[in-house]
Formats: structure tokens, sequence, C-alpha cells
């Protein structure tokens, strides 16, 4: 089983693709860092977006929240996102809460009473607004009383009316003015001059792209588990069963899931607890823009190689005494990392794990970490020493059983493909 079941790193990383994120500071006055533009970048040396559209904003936010998990992007601080009309109006939902995030109404969006409409409901749902590259007299001034930024362009931008403006939000106390594209000592010095509070500028700092490797979701059961949800009554078992067997989906729901515990003390120790935490709307959400992403699938072995890792892992938890869903995730895990050639403890640390689960993927612990060093050692050929876990005299047939069923759940989809 060692051979199959482990691919080469070369392998695994056919399987895979890089993914980028554009980030760059947003300082207050004394030079600290307050907030993160979060940028589309579609390589690793690119300089500028390329797309301020549907498909780039769509883009950053899987790249940030499920790829890197947000918080290894933002830290603590907030994020501001450019959004395209779609989401100002409620077309395409925002799959996340407004906790951490900015949302930047583009200069080139119009402002009408549709979007005024959408605003003001995502202004009662919590989210704070910015006005991007804020021109007095293109409408914007219309969304002054309910955004929390007004950003000014002091490169570019008409400064004619600039005291004007800082006047106009100055009657607002809940604006901030970020002054943007501050790229000479002369512009930083007219910032300070109007007492303008937050500074973004490649005179203080110039964008940074992040990137991560990305085992990207299968099409089809993208589109499946999008299929599933779309129903007037979503069967909870059948959204968990499709993500569960998908081990990029189940990556990106575990991540996702990060906000909400935030929230919470709760810490997930499932995959079908990811998926209750979040919510199928939210689900729903994730799998549009994952439609949208619409990026290149894994290999069918290396889906099933990962599979058939977190289903052993389900099958030998019983001799451990431990919980079969916790095994069945720990086992995913691993197998993703391997994947995306990463440690698992990496992985672990980026995710609402609880303590028995990352104890088990960081330092081995526990009997969840005995189970993992058991299947590793079954995997490897090795000799399989009856530490925490009892050794099974049937463990074949439960590596046979887990190879079958991980063969199963993956060839399910492919008549779709046809």
């Amino acid at each position: 089983m060692g051979g199959p079941v482990n691919p080469s790193v070369a392998r695994a990383l056919s399987g895979t693709q890089p993914v980028h994120v554009g980030r760059q500071p947003i300082f207050d006055r004394l030079g600290g860092v307050v907030a993160y533009e979060l940028l589309f970048r579609g390589s690793v040396d690119a300089v500028a977006a390329g797309h301020r559209d549907t498909y780039a904003t769509s883009k950053v936010i899987v790249n940030a929240f499920t790829e890197f998990g947000i918080r290894e992007v933002v830290g603590d601080r907030l994020c501001f996102i450019n959004v395209t009309q779609e989401f100002l109006t409620g077309e395409l939902t925002l799959p996340f809460g407004p906790e951490q995030v900015v949302l930047e109404v583009l200069e080139t969006v119009e402002v009408d009473d549709a979007v005024i409409a959408g605003i003001t409901e995502l202004v009662a749902a919590g989210y704070r607004i910015a006005l991007d590259d804020f021109v007095w007299g293109s409408g914007h001034e219309r969304l002054l009383d309910l955004a929390s930024y007004v950003k000014l362009d002091l490169l570019d931008g008409d400064l004619s009316r600039l005291e004007e403006i800082v006047a106009a939000c100055r009657r607002r106390p809940r604006l901030q003015i970020v002054a943007e594209r501050l790229e000479t000592a002369e512009q930083v010095e007219l910032a300070d001059r109007f007492g303008l509070e937050l500074r973004q500028g490649y005179a203080l700092s110039r964008p940074q792209v992040l990137t991560a490797r990305s085992l990207s979701p299968s099409r089809i059961r993208r589109l499946e588990l999008l299929s599933a949800l779309s129903a007037a009554d979503a069967d909870l078992e059948r959204v968990h069963s499709i993500i569960a067997t998908d081990p990029a989906l189940s990556l990106r729901v575990l991540r996702a899931s990060n906000s909400a515990a935030a929230a919470s003390a709760t810490r997930i120790s499932s995959v079908r607890q990811a998926v209750v935490m979040i919510g199928l709307s939210h689900i729903r959400q994730w799998a549009m823009l994952m439609v949208i992403d619409d990026v290149a699938e894994a290999t069918e072995d290396q889906l099933i190689s990962a599979l058939t890792r977190a289903r052993l892992c389900e099958n030998v938890a019983g001799d451990a005494s431990v919980a079969p869903e916790a095994a069945f995730m720990a086992g995913l895990i691993v197998g993703v990392a391997e994947l995306l050639n990463v440690t698992p403890a990496v992985m672990a640390r980026q995710l609402p794990l609880a303590a028995e689960v990352t104890e088990a993927l960081v330092n081995g612990a526990g009997r969840l970490g005995g189970v993992l060093r058991t299947v590793q050692a079954y995997e490897h050929g090795d000799v399989v020493e009856p530490t925490e876990v009892p050794v099974s005299p049937d463990l074949t047939t439960k590596c046979m059983d887990a190879m079958a069923w991980s063969t199963r759940a993956v060839a399910a989809a492919a008549p779709a493909a046809c």
C-alpha cells in the first residue's frame, strides 16, 4: 500500500497550483499597521492587479479565506476588500461575517437606488463601508452617511476640492479618511497637513504578494455540492457526504469555519461539526464563489490517496477508543498537507481544531496521535508497534476497505464528467 497511498512530492505538486493574494498595509499617523487591503494578484511577481471585477473579488475572497485562512493573512487586523456592484446589491452573497472586513466600493460602481438599498442592508448587518478613490460629484457622496472610511487619492486625484471633501467628512464623526497612493514625501506631508488619520502607499510600504499551494476542489464535486445546496430542503447528510469525500472542499470548509469558531469557545473535531457551525447558507455562498473561481482539479490518484489515509484512520479509531470522525479528519489533514508540501502541524495551526486533534497533528500526542502513527507505519511497510493503539489483526482488511471506499467515493462523480 505504501506506493499508491504516498505519492512523491513531485507527483503531489502536479495536482496543486500556486495561489496568490496581494496585501498592502494601511497605517495610522504614528506608523502602526491598522489594516491591510487585499488585492488580486495573478502571479507572485505581478505588480498590478490586472483585474478589478467580480472574478477578481471572488478570487481574493476564496484565496484569503479558504486557501490561506484570513488570520494567516491579516492576523487580528481589519482587511479592506474591493467589491463590485453584484456583491453590494445582493446578487452575489458575501460568505463571511462583518467582524474583520471593510467593503471597498469601487469608484466604477454606479450609485443608484439598488446600490444604496444594498449598502444600507449591509451596514445594518454590521459591515463597514469604504469609498474608494472618492471624487465629489461622482454620485458617491450619496454614500457618505453610510460609510466608515473615505479613501482619497493624493497622487492622481483632484486636489482642488481636497479641503471641501475633508470638511464634508469631518461633519460626519464616524468617518475616517485614508490618504492613499502616497508615493512621495510631499504627499505624506499633505496628509499630515490635513490631519488624515490613515495612510497607504508606496512611500510607506509596497504590496506584498503571499503565495500558497492550493489543492483545488473537483469541479464536479463543487457543482454537485452547489446542486445539493440549491434544493429547497437541502439535506445536511448529503452535503456532509460530498464535502467529506473531497479533501480540498473539506479543507476549505474547515478554514472557513475559523471565523465562526473565533466568536465562540467551540473548537472543531470533525468535518460534520464544521458544516453545522458554518451553516448550509454560508456553505452555499462559498460553493458559489468556488464556481466563479473555477480552477483546475486535483488528480484522481491524489484524491484517492488522501481519502484512503483518512478512511483507514477512521477504521483504526475504534481500536484506540477514538472518535471515528476525529480520526477521519486528522487523517484527511495529513493527506492534504502532503499534497500541499507542508507539514500537518502548519495546517493544524491554521484551523479551529479541537485540542485533541491539534495535539495529535502537531506533537503526535494522545490516542489520536497513536492512530496516525499506526496508519503511517502501515503505509510505509514498517513494523506497527502496539503503543497507544492495539494492533488489529485485521489491519490489512481495514486497509483494503479504505482503498475500496475512497476509490468509490472519487469515482462516484466520474459519470458527470462525460
